[in-house]
């Protein structure tokens, strides 16, 4: 819920843009939410980059952590307001809740480092349980306008 200080008043408002769509927690699950966002991000005008990075690796995280047989995962876009993208990622494994590995100068692992990039490239992002069984990975792109 958004306030809109001149009126000093509380109302909804409704998305500028927002696209949803159910996918198989596969590998070409992933690859497809990956393909799909490039697509809408292009519809809408907005810059692909580092959106669909975003996506590729929690859609990857999804498929690969979240994975339940026979239940797929959600990927949602949203432009809540004209400088934010929000991207959702969510599954059904509400129970296994991603954590971001620290890099380690001994031995460095060949993967698991997915969450660094997202952290990297959103300007927020974060976890928000449910509704059971379910969890949701989102995080935030600032939008810069190209004028």
């Amino acid at each position: 819920m958004n306030v809109d200080v001149n009126q000093g008043t509380a109302e909804a408002r409704a998305p500028l843009h927002q696209f949803s769509v159910p996918l198989s927690a596969t590998r070409r699950g992933a690859r497809l939410a990956r393909l799909l966002a490039v697509e809408r991000l292009r519809a809408w005008g907005l810059p692909l980059d580092p959106a669909r990075l975003i996506v590729a690796e929690l859609a990857a995280n999804a498929a690969l952590h979240g994975r339940v047989p026979g239940r797929g995962f959600r990927l949602t876009l949203c432009v809540p307001r004209p400088t934010v993208l929000r991207i959702e990622v969510t599954d059904t494994r509400g129970d296994r809740l991603p954590v971001t590995p620290r890099p380690s100068t001994d031995s460095p692992a060949e993967s698991g480092y997915g969450l660094l990039l997202v952290e990297e490239l959103a300007s927020h992002w974060g976890i928000r349980n449910g509704p059971a069984p379910a969890k949701t990975v989102w995080a935030e792109v600032r939008l810069v306008s190209s004028g």
